[in-house]
This record gives C-alpha cells, sequence and structure tokens, in this order.
C-alpha cells in the first residue's frame, strides 16, 4: 500500500519519520499549546505572545499537522486566525453571552440538548484535536473537569429511549473523532439498539484538524452503523490539503454522506470569491455545503463578527453562480434557544391574489401565475399525521386553520392593564368560528 502523500509540513517537524507523522495518536500527543512551542512555528505578533501567556484564556490546542497549513510569515493567515489567540479575544462586546444558544437551558439530562422536536443534541466529550477561537461551546469545552462521565452517558441513553419522538441523534461535543475508539463505537451500537432512531450523525472537525484519525478502520467500524451522516467544518480553501480528501474519500467509500458547516469569520472567509473557491473544493472531494453560520454571541469571538447584510451578500453571489448543491444555508443560529434560522436574499419581490413577482440572481424579473381554483383543502391527505408537541405548532398551526393568533408571553396580562372583569369582556368575541374550540381536538 502506498504511503500516504504529506502535503505540507513545518520546518521542525522535517525529521519526524512518516509512521509518526500519519499516527493520529502521535499528533494528539504532540500538539502545540504555549507561546514557546508556538513559536518554534510561527512568528508570532505582539498581540498572538499576548494572548498565549494571558492565564486563564479559552484552551489551546494545534494539532502539528493542522498549523503546518499556517504561513508562519503572514498574521492574517486565514487558517492561522482560527487557533491561534489574539488579544482582541480578550475584549468584551454587546450581547456576549457565555451560552449564546441557551442549549444548557434545553438541557434535561447532562450532555443532551432537546431543542427541536424530533431530534436530540448528544455531548460526548469535551475536548477535541484542536481548539477554534470562536467555539460557541467554549464554556465547556476544552476543560478535561467538564467532560461527561459513563453515569451521564446512561441518563442520555434513558432520556432517548424513553422518548420516542427522538429519530435523529447529533453526536458532537467537543470531538467524538477524539474518543477512544472503543467508546464511541460503544454509544453508537447503543444508539443503533433504540428502535425508533432511525438517522445518528457526528459532527466533527477531526478530519479537517488531523485526518490520520480517519483510518480504514475507523471507517469500517462507523459503516456498521448505518444510516449514518457526517458533517465536518471547513472554513477556508486552505484547509482542503490532500489529507483531508484522502480522509473524505475514505468515508465516502463507507457509505457516509458528508457535510461541511462553515462559520462566517472577519477576515477570514467573509468574502464572495474565498466563499465561492471554498464550496468548489468541497464537492469536488464529495462534500456537500450544508450551513453557513453566523458567528455566535460568545466570549472571546467579539472580532470575527461580522453584519448579516455581509452573510446574504454572500448568499447572493453564491446562488445562481454556481451549483445548487454548492450553496449552504446561510443560519442564524438564534441568541436565547431559538434555534437555526435560515436568512437568505429576498428573491420574492412583490404579489397579487394570482401572481407573484420574482427576480434571478442576474436581476431578471419575471411573473410566475398562480392557479385561481387551488384551495387548501384540496392538498393532499396523509393517514399518518400527528400533531407537534404542545408549543411546536408556530406558524403551522395559522396556516392550518388551528389559530389564529400568536401571541407574546404575557400580552393579554399587559393590555387588560390591571382592569377587572366586566360584562363587556366576552371571550368569545376573539375566538374565530371553527378555530380551537372541542372540535378540533
Amino acid at each position: 500500500m502506498p504511503e500516504p502523500f504529506v502535503s505540507k509540513r513545518a520546518p521542525i517537524y522535517a525529521d519526524v519519520p512518516a509512521e509518526k507523522w500519519n499516527d493520529w495518536r502521535w499528533q494528539l500527543s504532540n500538539r502545540l499549546n504555549n507561546v514557546d512551542d508556538i513559536g518554534k512555528v510561527l512568528n508570532l505578533t505582539d498581540s498572538e505572545r499576548q494572548a498565549l501567556q494571558t492565564q486563564g484564556i479559552f484552551r489551546v490546542d494545534v494539532t502539528p499537522y493542522f498549523i503546518s497549513l499556517i504561513d508562519p510569515d503572514d498574521a492574517d493567515d486565514p487558517v492561522r486566525r482560527q487557533i491561534i489567540p489574539r488579544s482582541e479575544e480578550l475584549q468584551s462586546f454587546t450581547a456576549m453571552m457565555e451560552d449564546s444558544l441557551a442549549e444548557d437551558k434545553h438541557s434535561p439530562v447532562p450532555g443532551l440538548v432537546h431543542r427541536y422536536p424530533d431530534r436530540v443534541l448528544m455531548l460526548v466529550t469535551t475536548q477535541c484535536a484542536s481548539y477554534c477561537r470562536y467555539c460557541t461551546r467554549s464554556r465547556i469545552v476544552g476543560n478535561p473537569a467538564a467532560t461527561f462521565n459513563r453515569q451521564e452517558f446512561e441518563m442520555q441513553i434513558d432520556y432517548i429511549k424513553r422518548t420516542p419522538q427522538v429519530r435523529d441523534v447529533l453526536l458532537s461535543g467537543g470531538d467524538p473523532l477524539v474518543l477512544a475508539p472503543k467508546i464511541l463505537e460503544e454509544l453508537l451500537s447503543r444508539l443503533r439498539e433504540i428502535p425508533h432512531i432511525e438517522i445518528i450523525r457526528i459532527g466533527s472537525r477531526v478530519p479537517v484538524f488531523m485526518p490520520m484519525r480517519v483510518t480504514q478502520e475507523l471507517c469500517d467500524m462507523l459503516a456498521k452503523y448505518h444510516p449514518l451522516w457526517l458533517n465536518i467544518h471547513v472554513n477556508t480553501p486552505n484547509e482542503i490539503s490532500l489529507e483531508l480528501q484522502q480522509a473524505a474519500d475514505r468515508l465516502t467509500r463507507a457509505g457516509i454522506p458528508l457535510g461541511n458547516q462553515s462559520v462566517l469569520l472577519a477576515g477570514v472567509n467573509d468574502n464572495v470569491h474565498i466563499q465561492r473557491e471554498l464550496v468548489h473544493k468541497l464537492v469536488r472531494i464529495r462534500v456537500r455545503p450544508y450551513y453557513l453560520y453566523q458567528c455566535d454571541l460568545v466570549e472571546g469571538a467579539g472580532h470575527f463578527r461580522t453584519p448579516v447584510a455581509k452573510g446574504i451578500e454572500i448568499m447572493e453571489g453564491l446562488r445562481g453562480h454556481t451549483s445548487g448543491y454548492a450553496v449552504p444555508q446561510y443560519i442564524v443560529d438564534a441568541p436565547g434557544g431559538g434555534g437555526k434560522i435560515p436568512v437568505m436574499p429576498n428573491y420574492l419581490l412583490s404579489m397579487s391574489d394570482h401572481k407573484i413577482i420574482l427576480r434571478n440572481y442576474e436581476g431578471y424579473v419575471t411573473a410566475y401565475e398562480e392557479p385561481t381554483d387551488y384551495t387548501p383543502a384540496m392538498a393532499a391527505k396523509y393517514k399518518g399525521a400527528k400533531r407537534p408537541e404542545p408549543g411546536q405548532k408556530g406558524l403551522t398551526a395559522l396556516l392550518d386553520g388551528e389559530e389564529m393568533f400568536i401571541k407574546p408571553e404575557g400580552f393579554d396580562e399587559l393590555h387588560d392593564r390591571h382592569g377587572v372583569q366586566h360584562r363587556l369582556k366576552d371571550e368569545g368575541k376573539w375566538k374565530p368560528l371553527g378555530i380551537g374550540g372541542e372540535s378540533e381536538k
């Protein structure tokens, strides 16, 4: 079998034997995490030196492979900015939160987040191969004392077993692929034993930080638990090396569909040309661009944030300018726990009772004639339809005619103005016929 190609190495690793360099355990054991070691590879700036010597900063660890992708003399190298801290990381900003997505608020048992009706996020470790400076879970990630123990794994599995509406489990953390292989397989096998679990997903940056972890042995093990999907995290074209291409090839040959989740980062990938090159390189290695995230409101990430308008500008430059399957969804993960909200340019310009006016990516404007005889009652019936769990209906309840209003919490109490209940306050006045009531139950 031919020796894996090594695309790039920092000079200090020139004499490392290939069998060590290509051993993921060696990569983990030889991560760089202090100013002296990192300074042997990169010409550090004053800002980087200050951050690396600051007590209490979010954990720093960089694999020899990944730091070798950096231009040591370029302070604005896009790979470098993602993993080497700067003094700007120490600055607070308006709306900064420890847990901006309110994951812990939606956690019924330790390490499990149940925000959406039919799927859960299972945090299986707080450790990663390297640490992104904009990490949305920096409150726990990187802290060995905060990692999850076997008792908490049991609580997570038990919750999933007794929650039959959950059909999809996403393993994340930290990074599931840094777990000991036996522990990872045990988790996968136990999830696969649960009858109502249809899909298992893994979110991992290990193929990017440490592609040598993606061995044939790992791929064969993962393939035992299909249907299994894997999303990786690539932010710039510079991260797509031949090693990553080889890792992606092994995974896809094992039948594992690959997606990519990027984060929009100021000074790193906030440019439509960089994003277009990125998605083109991804689809060439059979990775589907899935999400482009707006940077979260987490501590240390203020200098990475862009206006949402920048993300919309990038989407404007992708849609129509490249293949549809190369265009990710631009997502704002709502602060406070609202979940993922897709944002895109406005292509719907106007509408009437039977026409809509649309524009395309070139500014071509067209009218689409709608049917005049279509009624909602004509929609196909689905015998297996189930009502959403309480509180999850949202706009669908309005469209289905089950409700006519969505009110903010406390709306009625506020507008009651502390008044008294009197003869003019008949609740029936505000209940449309056929909506609500016993007949709808």
